[in-house]
């Protein structure tokens, strides 16, 4: 059989049951694991044989999600995490020490950018945001000797602008570094990323790959061809003290990043996936690729009827006509996901007024699940950004975030006008 499609990896990878096993995988609600041989725990320990012992470092439903989202996203490996900011913050302890930095694209999730901006400045871990819009020769100057990786969202949350990634590719392979691609917005039901360049990518699987505001999630999963051995990750490719001396990439090879990630980060920070939350992520990935495509048409049809609204003052989507984006958006997405934003002529009062009015899309801080919602970012997620920095992710004042969700596209475009009516 030739490479699954999407649709079927999404449906059938990482549970292959044995005759008499369930079909649907099952919830393995167990923190330990019996063995009947010291020599088989101590095997474990020392990485020599694959198997479960603590639920901290693996668990087997848990597994099943990590084997999932590698078959989609196309990478030899996955580490499926507590939650999306869990994941990012793995991502950078697993290749970044005191001392280090990181290039960003500026427009990413405010959560991210406090993240790498407040929290790991905290740590001596410095960051250099750069406008993804920026020449390859700008981004390339705010590389330094001690820049660990690139990173980026393939869709920006909450401005919705598409990443080159191609560009920032060329950019970190001039670097021999890695890019990392934070890649929840599209899904790979929309983008791939590895297949433009990244190496490693992020998601918030609370998004749309749970799609039901039910579970808490989160993943990094390994492309598998990045040289970790190149002198720029000691932590590595150097004996690991904390780890029976263990080389990650002479013992692992191109799965190095991924062990280390679970041995050594996770193993000390303790940001494990609960294995009832893999449960119902796995279950709803099956729906993934169908749902990604309503909620893209919806999107579309809601962002194309506001645009002509007169009441709207400005709409960025990026698969309407209209939009700069449309060209770029072409090259990386096969659709453009369900989240736009907008603004309503006025002021702030009367985009508070608007959401207020609406009754079927509710306020809601969740992105991205099978209901439609609304937010205004610059009063709760990015609240806690300055006016600046705020500017720099593109959260305006009058900007309105919507998701949207599964429900029909009329009573959608219904409770939107009525909503409008009352401004």
């Amino acid at each position: 059989m030739s490479q699954p499609h999407i649709e079927t990896l999404a449906v059938q990878a990482g549970w292959t049951p044995e005759n008499g096993q369930s079909r649907v995988p099952p919830i393995c609600q167990s923190t330990t694991f019996r063995y009947t041989s010291a020599q088989e725990l101590a095997d474990l320990f020392d990485l020599k044989a694959p198997g479960h012992f603590y639920t901290r470092l693996s668990n087997p439903t848990v597994e099943v999600l990590e084997r999932k989202m590698a078959a989609l996203e196309g990478g030899v490996g996955a580490i499926a995490l507590a939650s999306g900011q869990s994941a990012t913050t793995v991502l950078i302890m697993n290749l970044c020490n005191t001392g280090d930095h990181i290039v960003s694209a500026s427009t990413i999730y405010g959560g991210s950018f406090n993240l790498l901006a407040h929290t790991f400045k905290k740590m001596g871990i410095e960051v250099t945001f750069v406008d993804q819009e920026a020449s390859e020769d700008e981004i390339r100057r705010a590389i330094r000797p001690n820049t660990k990786f690139i990173f980026g969202e393939t869709l920006s949350n909450p401005s919705v602008k598409v990443l080159d990634i191609e560009k920032f590719a060329r950019v970190a392979r001039a670097a021999d570094i890695p890019l990392a691609i934070d890649n929840t917005f599209p899904t790979p039901a929309l983008c791939r990323p590895f297949d433009f360049g990244a190496n490693l990518v992020v998601h918030s699987l609370t998004k749309y790959a749970d799609g039901h505001a039910s579970s808490l999630g989160g993943v990094i999963v390994d492309k598998g061809d990045f040289n970790f051995a190149n002198g720029k990750f000691p932590d590595l490719s150097t004996p690991d003290p904390s780890y029976h001396g263990l080389v990650y990439t002479e013992t692992f090879g191109n799965l190095g990043f991924i062990v280390k990630a679970r041995t050594h980060v996770l193993r000390d920070i303790g940001c494990q996936l609960a294995p009832l939350n893999a449960y119902l992520i796995n279950m709803n990935l099956e729906t993934l690729p169908l749902r990604m495509e309503r909620h893209s048409a919806n999107a579309l049809a809601l962002a194309r009827h506001l645009e002509k609204h007169p009441k709207v003052a400005w709409i960025n989507y990026p698969g309407l006509d209209s939009s700069p984006e449309k060209a770029r958006a072409k090259k990386y997405l096969k659709a453009c996901s369900g989240v736009f934003t907008f603004g309503v002529k006025g002021d702030v009062k009367a985009a508070a007024a608007f959401m207020d009015s609406l009754q079927l899309a509710a306020q809601v801080i969740h992105v991205a699940d099978a209901r439609t919602g609304v937010l205004h970012p610059a009063s709760t997620t990015h609240r806690q950004l300055s006016d600046a920095e705020k500017a720099k992710t593109g959260i305006l004042p009058e900007l309105i975030r919507v998701t949207v969700g599964l429900e029909h596209i009329d009573d959608i475009i219904a409770d939107f006008d009525q909503a409008l009516a009352k401004i």
